[in-house]
């Protein structure tokens, strides 16, 4: 049985959206007709993204910093202006550094709470106006933060990122409480390490920092998980696109894991 998937009336904002996860989601979210606005630091490679991408729906691309909030509110204002009022926004820009805690520097202390939390709450903020005129009842608009297994446990020497995708869990659970009559649903999605260019990082840092060949360090970040393999991006855009669809409208204030089983345990 095929289903059809019609998000043609949609306009879902994605921030991160030029590679790794972002890029997945945006690929399958266009299969079906969404209107999309890919938001992210290179505009080059926006384009190239939106250029690329299937389905009907129409593409907006925005050179933004996240981590500044004047930067986001034009962004998104001017998103408006092209495309009409955000019934989605899918909060996927983020940045991983591993560090001991005593080689955490307050600047990479700081750098990855902007990034990946500040940066969250800024383009909620930006949102939320619009996103208050989109929903009903029976479909609410949706805010769909991608968070990590981060967020539900802990890692060792990646203290800063743990904290921050804490953070954005944290920031879910509440925001799904107060905004619910509003007829916005508020999800986080937190994948396990997936294979983006964030857990080529990781590996590259665990081999400068240790003994460990890049084997032995891929074998380090895929044993947690019970299928032994790293999550593939397509797995999480799935979850974002099941989150998008009416029928996923008491969905709401979850963290849902996609990661073989990993936080189970």
């Amino acid at each position: 049985m095929t289903i059809s998937i019609d998000l043609s009336h949609q306009h879902i904002v994605i921030t991160g959206a030029a590679r790794g996860i972002g890029a997945a989601i945006a690929q399958l979210l266009a299969t079906a007709d969404a209107n999309l606005t890919l938001v992210g630091r290179n505009k080059e490679a926006l384009h190239a993204m939106a250029s690329d991408l299937p389905g009907h729906g129409r593409k907006f691309v925005q050179s933004v910093d996240i981590a500044d909030l004047q930067q986001v509110k034009k962004g998104f204002s001017e998103a408006i202006q092209a495309i009409g009022p955000i019934h989605v926004l899918v909060n996927n820009a983020g940045q991983a550094k591993s560090s001991s805690i005593d080689q955490t520097s307050p600047d990479l202390w700081n750098q990855m709470l902007a990034v990946n939390l500040t940066g969250t709450f800024n383009c909620i903020h930006a949102a939320i106006p619009s996103l208050r005129t989109t929903g009903s009842a029976l479909n609410p608009s949706r805010i769909i933060n991608i968070a990590s297994t981060s967020g539900l446990q802990g890692y060792a020497h990646v203290s800063a990122y743990t904290a921050a995708k804490h953070g954005v869990v944290g920031l879910t659970r509440s925001l799904a409480l107060e905004l619910a009559r509003n007829h916005i649903t508020v999800n986080a999605v937190c994948p396990g390490y997936t294979e983006t260019a964030i857990a080529a990082q990781a590996i590259e840092d665990i081999v400068r920092n240790t003994d460990k060949t890049a084997q032995q360090a891929f074998s380090l970040l895929t044993r947690r998980n019970p299928q032994q393999r790293m999550i593939r991006p397509e797995e999480v855009a799935s979850c974002v696109l099941w989150l998008c669809q009416a029928e996923s409208r008491s969905i709401n204030g979850q963290a849902i894991a996609v990661d073989g089983g990993e936080s189970a345990g």
